[in-house]
């Protein structure tokens, strides 16, 4: 992502936490906890790649430009 810069995030997902409770609870749970902003959501999702494919956060890998091809359709005038 070009211009954006992400710290690591300051917290830990716990695994091991789980409780099943009611409709509300869980609605209340999540409107707490959940991130507020875009930007929050984003680097949320960022660190859970990082976690997943196994890079820095910091320093994320680069896009293979091999794999797309592109051309420029033909022109039709009419």
């Amino acid at each position: 992502m070009t211009g954006i810069t992400f710290l690591i995030m300051s917290f830990r997902l716990d695994r091991t936490a789980h409780h099943a409770g009611t409709h509300e609870q869980a609605a209340e749970y999540h409107a707490r906890c959940q991130p507020a902003t875009m930007a929050e959501h984003l680097r949320a999702a960022a660190y859970l790649n990082s976690v997943a494919y196994g890079y820095a956060l910091d320093n994320p890998p680069r896009l293979d430009r091999t794999a797309f091809a592109t051309r420029q359709h033909a022109r039709r005038d009419g």
